[in-house]
């Protein structure tokens, strides 16, 4: 499958946070498990049109600091603050159906993101999934799942993004588009927080990066 070119296929929208003075803020953020620290307390701000790359081995807590930020958990202490937009938390668990076909699924995102303006044949080509449209998901490979999950970046670019391995399971034109993504929504000064271990990491891409230390506990 060649490239998609999702930059080009993403109309312009007004820029989210141009009119906004609040961002992304964590300050001495830790949590706990049984009393033990997943991670060191952790400090950080990004702006508008920023990304985060999160590294750490397994079990530093990675994931446990995007499910703080998306409010899925509750610190033990320190503060987060974070921008007036919705979530878009994209993990392990990808949250599809596997009983409705490709084409339901992107219709069940759609009655959940209101201001959408794409139609699910757009969803379809935009991802590469025209081919496996009207096949369940459960039929899918791991790659052509995680290529249906990040429809919801599409159905949501006015939203704070916070993806767990976004590009696990990808081959390399999965991985391009995971890229195109990102670039557009950095392009329109969207904020997203990106969480890796692997080899795979952004390319073409402005970002910073925040290493997690692990803490006593896995996880």
């Amino acid at each position: 499958m060649p490239p998609l070119s999702i930059a080009a296929t993403i109309p312009d929208e007004p820029l989210l946070y141009e009119s906004l003075k609040s961002m992304l803020s964590v300050r001495e953020l830790h949590f706990e498990r049984h009393y033990m620290p997943v991670f060191a307390p952790l400090s950080f701000s990004l702006a508008a049109g920023e990304l985060l790359l999160v590294t750490g081995a397994n079990g530093a807590g990675k994931t446990t600091l995007l499910r703080l930020l998306s409010g899925a958990l509750e610190p033990t202490g320190g503060q987060i603050t974070r921008p007036p937009l919705p979530v878009v938390f994209i993990g392990h668990s990808l949250g599809l159906k596997q009983a409705l076909t490709v084409t339901e699924n992107l219709q069940f995102m759609q009655g959940f993101c209101a201001a959408h303006t794409r139609t699910a044949d757009s969803l379809l080509h935009q991802l590469g999934l025209e081919a496996v449209a009207d096949q369940a998901v459960s039929t899918l490979s791991a790659g052509q799942r995680k290529r249906c999950a990040l429809a919801r970046l599409l159905l949501q670019p006015n939203a704070l993004w916070l993806l767990d391995e976004p590009y696990a399971n990808l081959d390399r034109a999965g991985v391009e588009l995971v890229n195109r993504i990102l670039e557009s929504h950095q392009r329109r000064q969207g904020i997203a927080v990106v969480a890796s271990h692997g080899q795979l990491l952004p390319e073409n891409l402005h970002y910073r990066e925040l290493e997690v230390t692990p803490g006593a506990i896995d996880d």
